[in-house]
């Protein structure tokens, strides 16, 4: 039986071509739940998260329960990885849709031993494999792996996504007839006002509290006098569901205008190719500086996000003084509760508005070069959400270990969509020193980042996504290792495991921090949680009985190397 299942799947997988879907195609009883119990959601599809839309829904559970195969199908994909998610598992189905599993404590037997076996001929805990289609099968309802807590996953839960197979663009799971008990209505928060100038660029904003009459929503008073020719709004809104406390992402906003559509958005499906356009859709500077997340219902001119399916004027409201307009503001979850706040706005007198302070105007549509003899900044055409009226100045910084003037970029407000090149000139480096250098990013909190960097013509480039300071720094300091469960006797132990820091944190596009450990010479898998800087070797009787050289290797991104070499008896 499992013998044909692959057959038909071979076969079936390899010729289906999927064609552009609507949510009518979406199959209903297909799938069946990955979980044994009453699905309790920690997140749902599309959800506002820090640079990105959340990509399938979180389970609630415990560490260790069950999770269960949603269809017939074999593995495509397994990924291991300290961040992200963690222990990922893959499963391609007959109909055209993968459904995905993340964060997994563990994974069934014959598929745990096929990955230590190839973690040890590659040397590396991190690995993507990406088995045969008849290498492992998995009926609907058999066992996947255990709900855990691997890679970036700060509580116990499953992740789980139904995506595409051919396109790899993930879809809401809660669109196949996954059914999740929730009648509760969506819950609005504030309202948010922008005052739009003539190039639809904010001059200034309003909050404005809400207040909820039971089945929809008001401000206080009637009706908002804004002193702009235009406006815009932001609205923050969460889903709440039966039987949990946590707030979730709502599925769709529309916004009226006098009973006619002019603004909407569906939670539907999001590839990750334009994930990171949710610095776009969101009010960024809200997000980073406040953790507050309101959702824009008006397209900045660079979002290039397919979410919208209502963009009269972009969202853009034309206020009229003689005349109000009313504003109607309508969030839905999946199950279709819905939450409505209605206004009216009407234009007051508009006065001139202050010009920003700027030395640089970056148009959003094009490439944008600064350059001096110190500082070379390049902004690739796609970078921007909008024009940046860019400030920038330079200081000294009497710090020991600071190598150049500090470059100011505006600050950490300020979205950028991709990396951007940058490149800076420094004081006089000790030739000793010159290949510690790294670009430091110093953003919220003033916490230092390196971005890394590499010396050409003079100057030290490297890439970087993000608004704030940079200078040149140093790091000639190697990193720690702080035994956790080791001893000289390991005898009774089942783990040894070691805390690994660095004294600088790592942009997302530079290695943290490198390891290798051998056992006699030999190499010995580590696995690493990057949540607790820990990495961990689980002893499974490779190792025999006697004494043992252990030599532990760390190295951070400048090539700074700590070792750690002792003897033990198991």
């Amino acid at each position: 039986m499992r013998f044909l299942l692959l057959l038909f799947i071979c076969f079936i997988g390899g010729a289906f071509t999927l064609s552009t879907i609507t949510k009518k195609d979406y199959p209903q009883d297909y799938f069946r739940s990955p979980v044994n119990k009453t699905i309790r959601l920690s997140g749902t599809f599309g959800e506002l998260r820090p640079n990105h839309f959340h990509a399938g829904i979180d389970i609630k559970g415990k560490v260790g329960e069950q999770l269960f195969a949603v269809a017939d199908g074999y593995v495509s994909r397994i990924k291991v990885q300290a961040g992200s998610y963690g222990n990922a598992l893959y499963i391609n189905h007959p109909n055209g849709y993968t459904s995905v599993y993340a964060h997994l404590q563990k994974f069934p037997k014959a598929i745990a031993n096929y990955v230590k076996q190839e973690q040890y001929n590659r040397n590396s805990f991190d690995v993507d494999l990406y088995p045969t289609a008849n290498q492992f099968a998995f009926l609907k309802g058999e066992e996947v792996g255990r709900l855990g807590v691997s890679g970036r996953s700060f509580g116990p839960h499953l992740h789980f996504e139904i995506r595409e197979t051919d396109s790899e663009v993930p879809i809401n799971p809660l669109l196949f007839g996954i059914h999740v008990t929730d009648t509760r209505r969506p819950k609005l928060h504030e309202l948010k006002v922008y005052h739009l100038n003539d190039k639809l660029e904010t001059t200034k904003t309003q909050k404005h509290n809400l207040i909820d009459l039971g089945k929809s929503y008001k401000i206080k008073g009637d009706t908002l006098m804004i002193a702009a020719w235009r406006a815009g709004f932001g609205l923050k809104a969460y889903d709440l569901m039966n039987g949990a406390s946590n707030w979730n992402g709502i599925y769709s906003l529309d916004v009226y205008k006098d009973d006619e559509p002019v603004y909407n958005f569906e939670m539907e499906a999001i590839s990750f190719s334009e994930t990171r356009y949710i610095n776009a859709h969101l009010d960024y500077e809200e997000q980073v500086a406040h953790k507050s997340y309101f959702n824009r219902c008006y397209k900045l001119p660079g979002n290039r996000l397919s979410i919208y399916k209502q963009e009269k004027e972009q969202g853009v409201i034309t206020l009229h003084k003689g005349k109000a307009s009313k504003i109607t503001m309508v969030a839905k979850d999946v199950e279709g509760n819905t939450s409505k706040l209605e206004f009216w706005v009407k234009r007051a007198e508009v006065t001139a508005s202050e010009s920003p302070t700027f030395n640089y105007i970056l148009p959003y549509n094009e490439d944008n070069i600064i350059q001096n003899n110190a500082f070379y900044l390049f902004f690739p055409k796609g970078a921007l959400y909008e024009n940046l009226y860019l400030q920038y100045h330079t200081s000294s910084d009497k710090s020991h270990n600071v190598y150049s003037a500090v470059h100011h970029l505006n600050d950490f407000k300020t979205p950028i969509h991709q990396y951007f090149d940058i490149a800076i000139q420094p004081y006089t480096i000790p030739e000793h020193l010159r290949s510690k250098a790294f670009i430091a990013y110093c953003g919220k909190g003033n916490k230092v980042k390196t971005c890394g960097g590499k010396w050409r013509d003079g100057k030290l480039w490297s890439k970087a996504q993000k608004m704030g300071d940079y200078s040149i720094m140093i790091d000639d300091v190697k990193p720690t290792i702080k035994p956790i469960h080791f001893s000289g006797n390991m005898n009774g132990y089942s783990r040894m495991s070691f805390e690994i820091k660095d004294n600088f944190e790592a942009a997302k596009n530079v290695e943290y921090l490198s390891f290798n450990a051998t056992v006699d010479g030999r190499w010995v898998l580590m696995e690493y949680d990057s949540k607790k800087d820990l990495i961990t070797h689980k002893f499974d009787g490779s190792i025999e009985k006697g004494e043992h050289l252990l030599r532990l290797e760390v190295a951070d991104s400048r090539g700074n190397i700590r070792v750690f070499e002792r003897t033990f008896i198991r």
